[in-house]
């Protein structure tokens, strides 16, 4: 395979990206989905969770902390709620997977939820409202992830960026993604690795202090989107998440970025929400999911994600960037692999 280089056509992206992880042990229809999952974060502009976090994933398969032979373990069985064990697998293709099943189980019984518990980090996860609204259901998307943001008053990271999504079937969809923290953390690992500082308010140093430096808010902690609000939010995340389903709370995940963590599950939990949108209305048939992105763009304006493209319909000829530094990783991934 040769080397990466920083622009690379969609389709070249999810090619070696997947065989990357077929190399590291997943099976290829599981590498595929991941994979582009994967690249959709770059064609999304989101390169913050998308082929950089590839070199992290791959560490943590090889060291055993992403389990590549995992499979959706049934735990819970029921017409409206389904629960999983994802036996510590990589959360791309198994959060797809519960997006999918809560899907066709909404068309039925007009809602359904779906968790994950032990399961690995997922990427950016407006991606997976996608096999919920492409099919005219609303969907609804909760994850935790490694404590990294205090409570309100507090010093200690407790919360994750405790990060939530939701799918809107108008034309086309909207798409809304949002960390409840100031900023996702992948946006600060990406400034990290190019040196760039941050934004005032981003972020604090472990002793609680605020700082423009990367690398001291990797080791340190996050504000919170909004100031008490949005730390609201993210205790609602962590409820739906780490407590109720389980196993860890975000203050025992392990950090995907620190090397020496690599070997230790995760054990993230995801939990998902499909409602079919056709039996919502009051008052019968509905053409206001029509008027609204109309109203929106007579406004001035436009409806959040309505500029992303279904992860599904990529188009394998456009291009995506990668900064150099991602470049050079991934090409020393290839060599490592032996591929």
């Amino acid at each position: 395979m040769a080397q990466f280089g920083t622009q690379l056509s969609v389709g070249d992206a999810i090619a070696k990206a997947s065989a990357l992880l077929v190399a590291a042990g997943l099976e290829e229809d599981k590498a595929v989905i991941s994979a582009r999952l994967i690249v959709a974060s770059d064609r999304w502009g989101i390169g913050s969770h998308g082929l950089m976090r590839l070199p992290f994933y791959l560490e943590r398969i090889l060291a055993g902390g992403i389990n590549s032979k995992a499979s959706m373990k049934l735990v819970t069985d029921l017409p409206s709620l389904v629960v999983f064990d994802g036996e510590n697998g990589l959360g791309h293709w198994q959060l797809h997977m519960a997006a999918e099943e809560a899907a066709s189980r909404a068309k039925t019984t007009g809602i359904a939820a779906v968790g994950i518990g032990r399961s690995s980090h997922c990427g950016a996860l407006g991606l997976y409202v996608w096999p919920m609204v492409s099919q005219g259901l609303v969907g609804i998307a909760f994850s935790t992830g490694p404590a990294v943001m205090p409570p309100w008053g507090g010093t200690k990271p407790i919360l994750s960026t405790s990060p939530m999504a939701a799918g809107i079937p108008t034309t086309p969809p909207t798409i809304i993604d949002l960390a409840t923290s100031a900023v996702a953390r992948g946006k600060i690992a990406a400034k990290a690795q190019a040196g760039a500082p941050l934004e005032p308010g981003w972020a604090f140093t472990k002793d609680g202090l605020p700082t423009l430096d990367a690398k001291e808010a990797l080791a340190g902690m996050l504000a919170p989107l909004g100031g008490v609000k949005g730390y609201a939010l993210a205790v609602l995340v962590e409820s739906l998440t780490g407590v109720l389903i389980g196993p860890r709370l975000a203050k025992d995940i392990p950090d995907m970025f620190a090397s020496d963590q690599a070997t230790l599950p995760q054990e993230i939990s995801h939990f998902v929400i499909a409602i079919d949108a056709t039996r919502l209305s009051v008052d019968g048939e509905n053409s206001r999911i029509d008027q609204l992105p109309q109203i929106v763009s007579e406004a001035g304006g436009r409806l959040p994600g309505s500029n992303r493209v279904n992860p599904e319909e990529l188009d394998g000829a456009e291009i995506i960037s990668i900064t150099q530094q991602v470049a050079e990783q991934l090409t020393l991934w290839t060599t490592k692999l032996g591929i």
